[in-house]
């Protein structure tokens, strides 16, 4: 039960820095940590090796495994979308209008709904 209340303070953190009102200010809050040191970046996303622990501490449960292939994907995405805007400059003018839609700034605890029952399934 310890775990799972641990796992969602870290997801709460993540969403907490990561909240914004439109895509682009999400990456523009990301690349503040990408643009100084990929590693800090990685670091932003404790869940991801929480997710880890809790993998090897439970006894490499199949749920908790897709949950850190869930998370390397996640980071991958956002590392690939940080570059694409940010180093290369170069988007589609859909992508360059999906970034600027505003969008509900709670949507970033949607991580909870999805991540959270994955944990509560392997801890109780």
């Amino acid at each position: 039960m310890e775990l799972l209340f641990i796992y969602i303070l870290l997801e709460l953190f993540e969403a907490s820095w990561q909240k914004s009102d439109s895509m682009m200010k999400m990456l523009h809050r990301m690349n503040r940590y990408y643009s100084k040191n990929i590693v800090l970046f990685l670091l932003m996303h404790p869940t991801f090796y929480f997710g880890i622990y809790i993998y090897f501490i439970l006894g490499e449960p199949i749920i908790l495994l897709i949950l850190v292939l869930i998370k390397i994907v996640d980071m991958s995405v956002k590392i690939q979308l940080l570059h694409q805007v940010f180093k290369i400059r170069k988007l589609s003018q859909e992508m360059t209008l999906m970034l600027l839609t505003p969008i509900n700034p709670n949507i970033i605890y949607f991580n909870l709904l999805i991540y959270v029952p994955l944990v509560v399934m392997v801890t109780i």
